[in-house]
């Protein structure tokens, strides 16, 4: 994970990832005892090892202690720890490229976020999550109202992205950020008016937000860079001009700070069981959200 500047004596103190320079960090190797950041830390039997260590004994020619690298919540290490990271920021990418086509219109007032309404461009039967489009909640995570606006979340996306896939692992990861975004959109339905389109991979982008959060708190990384960005974006969400979906952005949140919680905390013995039944326990949440507004609709 990027590490952020600090001002304090202590932080300034602290070493540098051998593989990553520029990231201060406080964990080191426990057969190397070489400093290592979020993203080269491999969960071992006792603390972390640094991928060098686990491949082959940091060079000694000794056995690796460990079966298969494992991230600090568990997942397995891959070759290229940003990869769903890409495919996500390239899912967006095309879908907006699509909105933007002649078609476009349309493709955004069938795919976006929206309760129940009429929408002339699409026939004369009412549209929305309330008529059985659940798939929406879903849809709109992918879809962008402009230049600025994918610009913005896709540059979040890699940046706070791609640190947490290396530290949690590709499913947990995808498991987070889907879960999340779909707490956003389940919230947006259950609150905001429901002829009030809506779309955005906001929701998915401040449950990363949430979970980076708790995973710094538990690395004892300086968490003032991320309050003040996170503070930052709230004031955007909630200023009127802008006229932001603002529960998305708090049920993205929400969800990733307690999914994010479950994969940093979980005890190893049963942290599979542990991770993914939070998740499952978000999802129950989204659904009975959707189930009560769409009886309120209808």
């Amino acid at each position: 994970m990027d590490q952020v500047p600090s001002s304090s004596p202590d932080a300034q103190s602290l070493p540098t990832c051998y593989r990553h320079p520029d990231r201060e960090t406080g964990i080191r190797c426990t057969r190397c005892e070489r400093p290592i950041c979020p993203e080269c830390m491999v969960s071992a039997s006792v603390g972390f090892q640094c991928p060098e260590c686990v491949r082959g004994g940091s060079g000694t020619g000794h056995a690796p202690s460990a079966s298969a690298p494992r991230t600090l919540a568990g997942g397995t290490v891959a070759s290229d720890p940003r990869l769903l990271t890409k495919i996500l920021v390239g899912a967006n990418l095309l879908f907006f490229l699509v909105q933007q086509t002649s078609a476009g219109e349309t493709f955004t007032d069938r795919f976006d976020l929206i309760g129940r309404a009429w929408v002339p461009e699409l026939g004369l039967s009412l549209q929305g999550v309330a008529e059985g489009q659940w798939y929406r909640l879903v849809t709109s995570m992918f879809l962008h109202s402009g230049v600025t606006h994918i610009l913005f979340n896709m540059l979040s996306l890699w940046w706070i992205g791609g640190p947490l896939e290396a530290a949690l692992g590709r499913a947990r990861y995808l498991a987070l950020y889907v879960v999340a975004g779909l707490a956003g959109s389940a919230l947006t339905y259950l609150l905001a008016e429901p002829t009030q389109p809506s779309l955005g991979a906001s929701g998915a982008i401040f449950g990363l937000f949430g979970a980076t959060g708790v995973l710094m708190r538990h690395l004892k990384y300086d968490m003032r860079p991320l309050i003040i960005l996170l503070v930052i974006n709230l004031i955007f969400t909630f200023a009127p001009m802008f006229n932001i979906a603002w529960e998305a952005h708090v049920g993205g949140l929400v969800g990733g700070v307690l999914i994010g919680y479950a994969m940093v905390h979980a005890p190893r013995e049963r942290r599979a069981l542990v991770q993914y039944g939070v998740c499952a326990l978000v999802l129950a949440v989204v659904v009975i959200m959707t189930v009560l507004r769409t009886a309120q609709l209808t």
